[in-house]
């Protein structure tokens, strides 16, 4: 376990336990992910990513706040059980820093639709390219791991599938379905933009996930080169479209931190995303997944993450996790539960 600093802000007397699920980025897959190096790195792209040219090559040295022992008790159950029924997980394919912990707890957050994407982001390990045909077993084969898992809580996730006429969102809502109904579990879901398609949007609110997470992942002018095909107002637009037509459900985003992005543009974006009555919000330290992929242009320290969830909760709100290991589906289980009791 991390030291206490390191750990999500929470409210007083909520403890943060290695129960929930790890993350990746705009697809929906979590955001940023382990360092390239322990010495050297700067929550979906390649080696040849053509927006990565002009950025600095200068890679920072790793902080001594973001090194930490990795507990790996109990992570081979989950690993073999995730072979066994040959699921992909975000906390592999995003190389998630916080894989080893979550895996100890028996925690994995699923990822569907495969194992490449359609986006060229440049924060993300998982690859793009040539998509797999959608598995119609898939959604039994993750109710499965729930259940083998013991799992109350279950994240779901996806890369971004471009490619189909639904981004994927039916298979979201045949996925929430089946965890549902073999296990009980409360289901997140944390899935891409649907390149804006308000049905198919509607489809995944209509299999009434627990909470509905899509990441921001960065403030709108660096989207250009963080979250390429990705709009800053179509995230805003999916976030406010869930409170419109399912006003209870809970919804939820992340950003990176580290990018390049300033004070005053973050709270700018905090406060857009309150206007849309976002629930819950992560913040978390962007870590350069690969040398191929965006470099880190700032190591935030943690007093300025404590700050900025204090900052954030002042806006309204709900449930704030801000620390450079905070990733969208970290301690997933208890920020939903305290939001819902918000």
């Amino acid at each position: 376990m991390s030291s206490p600093n390191l750990l999500p802000i929470l409210p007083n007397g909520f403890e943060a336990s290695g129960s929930a699920a790890s993350q990746c980025g705009s697809g929906g897959c979590d955001s940023s992910a382990t360092p390239a190096s322990a010495a050297q790195p700067s929550s979906c792209g390649s080696a040849a990513s053509p927006h990565l040219e002009a950025v600095t090559t200068t890679r920072l040295r790793l902080p001594k706040w973001l090194k930490r022992p990795l507990p790996q008790a109990g992570m081979q159950y989950t690993s073999d059980v995730i072979a066994d029924l040959k699921l992909e997980t975000v906390c592999e394919s995003a190389k998630c820093p916080n894989r080893t912990e979550c895996w100890s707890a028996k925690t994995a957050t699923f990822m569907v639709l495969g194992n490449v994407c359609t986006r060229p982001c440049g924060f993300c390990s998982v690859p793009r390219g040539k998509t797999e045909v959608v598995q119609l077993d898939e959604p039994g084969r993750v109710a499965e791991a729930a259940a083998r898992l013991g799992l109350k809580y279950v994240v779901i996730t996806s890369v971004t599938r471009d490619d189909l006429p639904d981004g994927g969102a039916n298979h979201f809502y045949e996925c929430i379905l089946a965890v549902r109904e073999r296990t009980g579990a409360q289901v997140e879901v944390l899935t891409p933009d649907f390149k804006g398609n308000r049905a198919a949007i509607s489809r995944v609110i209509e299999a009434r996930p627990d909470v509905f997470n899509h990441n921001t992942e960065t403030v709108p002018r660096l989207y250009h080169r963080v979250r390429r095909n990705a709009e800053y107002q179509r995230t805003l637009n999916l976030l406010a479209q869930i409170k419109e037509e399912a006003p209870d459900m809970l919804t939820k985003t992340g950003l990176m931190l580290g990018l390049g992005e300033t004070r005053d543009e973050l709270l700018e974006v905090l406060a857009d995303l309150r206007a849309v009555n976002c629930d819950m919000l992560t913040l978390g330290q962007y870590l350069q997944p690969t040398p191929d992929m965006l470099p880190v242009e700032r190591y935030v320290p943690p007093e300025e993450f404590d700050e900025l969830g204090e900052l954030a909760r002042g806006l309204g709100f709900s449930m704030v996790a801000s620390g450079p290991f905070v990733r969208s589906s970290y301690h997933a289980g208890e920020m939903a539960h305290v939001a819902g009791q918000a």
